[in-house]
């Protein structure tokens, strides 16, 4: 039986708090247009590894992507020599792997609350992972097939010249083609002509793929925080995973029960650093680069505790793309970071950065250690890889680092004319290698690397700078 924490019993109780305010996230934002379909819709950019890039459909191409975007309609997303998650409002989640593309044609929430969503794949390869949420509507759109997938859905699209496999990793579904319905049952690939009307093809298996490992892990990721809402029979969490391998919620004695996250000390401060992102016709959106930095951007508000330092509380409504009202409740010793009162105009950036401090984040430090480092937030820090973090937190705020040896293991080996390399996103492991993996495996950290929140630092770098900015970044991280 899971043994139930505070922390859990808090956002459990957060879960609950957080479905009211759910189908009113952005009225106000968007017109609706019909009584019965609105565009009240929260869907986020929840990981960013490597090379991603984002169209926030607002008239500057694609610009390089950082965690906790908003996503709405008419976006794109794209990967180079990187990896992306998008997570919908359920924790239902779409993850890219490398030089892959895709769309989002339709985010509209329905008469009955449920939310429809259509995402069309346009290269590459997409996983989708759905949760048991019978109200929500989610359509795969490719050449010219658009499958509506049902709850509990898991499948992987490769898109591969003129043919797409789609490989079914979890439920069953059904499938129109044009000789009638198909039933096609979990553990079983389907192949479709990307050009024209011939029947699908069924095979009785599923290829395994490199980056099957990186999907998995983070299905598992995912599914913790619905394990706690589950406690109150409600579907939404929210990035609520993000809190909770993040931070904690602690008594702050006068102040009461906060949330804060791990390596902060007093001296930080939840607004030093972010980002302005315009979208067209909603305005300003406050984009925080720290791996938990959603659901404490988009609902309650944060509170100075004297000699504990910046915490976190539930309550009020939840706040869509125009989350700037969040300031407003700001209580302490800060400098709110003003809002651009203009749209920006033809040739200046719709992402603007804010730098009030200089930007800490925990890394690597050579091949095999790595450094935790006070104030950096959990900046830097890979999601679910280094174990509990509430120790190693308590050490660097004493005294300023902590460190602990690590090693990377790759997510898979592909054999190449009888020779062993590695594929996939590799993960980094606390502890010293296995004495079995081979020494190509070990030095996986320069594969992949860049979490989003290096970005934030220098968003006008040069190119040559910029280069050397994403090798640090890379070194930061475990790919």
């Amino acid at each position: 039986m899971m043994k139930i924490s505070a922390a859990h019993i808090a956002i459990a109780s957060l879960a609950v708090l957080l479905l009211a305010p759910a189908v009113t996230a952005q009225s106000g934002e968007q017109a609706a247009p019909s009584p019965a379909v609105s565009k009240v819709r929260i869907v986020r950019l929840s990981e960013v590894k490597g090379e991603v890039q984002m169209d926030r459909a607002v008239g500057r191409g694609f610009e390089p992507a950082i965690a906790n975007l908003p996503i709405v309609e008419n976006c794109r997303l794209q990967t180079g020599n990187g990896v992306a998650e998008v997570e919908f409002e359920d924790n239902s989640s779409l993850r890219l792997g490398p030089d892959s593309e895709v769309e989002f044609p339709t985010l509209e929430r329905m008469a009955n609350g449920g939310t429809l969503s259509s995402v069309r794949v346009l290269k590459g390869m997409a996983y989708v992972s759905l949760m048991k949420t019978p109200a929500n509507q989610f359509n795969l759109l490719f050449g010219q097939q658009n499958l509506e997938l049902p709850p509990t859905s898991h499948v992987r699209l490769q898109l591969e010249g003129d043919e797409a496999k789609l490989a079914v990793l979890g439920g069953d579904l059904e499938i129109k083609g044009p000789d009638g319905l198909m039933d096609v049952a979990h553990k079983r690939t389907v192949t479709f002509a990307m050009a024209g009307s011939s029947e699908p093809t069924v095979a009785k298996s599923v290829t395994s793929d490199p980056y099957d490992s990186w999907d998995k892990s983070s299905d598992e990721y995912q599914a913790r925080a619905a394990t706690v809402s589950a406690f109150n029979s409600t579907p939404y969490a929210y990035g609520l995973n993000d809190m909770m391998y993040y931070g904690d919620f602690a008594d702050l004695g006068g102040c009461g029960m906060m949330w804060q996250p791990y390596f902060a000390s007093a001296a930080w401060n939840p607004y030093s650093n972010g980002a302005w992102a315009w979208y067209g016709g909603m305005g300003y959106s406050w984009v925080s680069p720290y791996p938990w930095g959603w659901t404490p951007y988009h609902f309650g508000s944060w509170s100075f505790c004297p000699g504990a330092g910046w915490g976190w509380m539930p309550g009020g409504g939840w706040m869509g793309i125009n989350n700037a009202a969040g300031f407003a409740g700001l209580t302490g010793p800060i400098t709110v970071p003003k809002m651009p009162v203009r749209p920006p105009r033809l040739g200046e950036p719709g992402l603007l950065m804010v730098n009030q401090k200089p930007l800490v984040r925990s890394q690597l430090n050579g091949a095999n250690s790595f450094v935790f480092r006070k104030d950096s937030a959990g900046l830097g820090i890979p999601r679910d890889e280094l174990g509990k973090l509430k120790e190693f937190s308590e050490r660097a705020e004493a005294k300023g680092t902590a460190s602990t040896p690590v090693y990377m293991q790759a997510g898979a080996v592909r054999g190449t004319n009888g020779r062993e390399s590695f594929a996939g996103v590799a993960s980094m492991r606390r502890g010293s290698a296995p004495a079995a993996m081979g020494r190509g495996e070990e030095g996986g950290e320069g594969r992949m690397g860049g979490n989003s929140g290096a970005q934030m630092a220098s968003p006008s770098m040069s190119s040559a700078s910029a280069g050397a900015h994403a090798s640090a970044s890379s070194s930061g991280r475990e790919h």
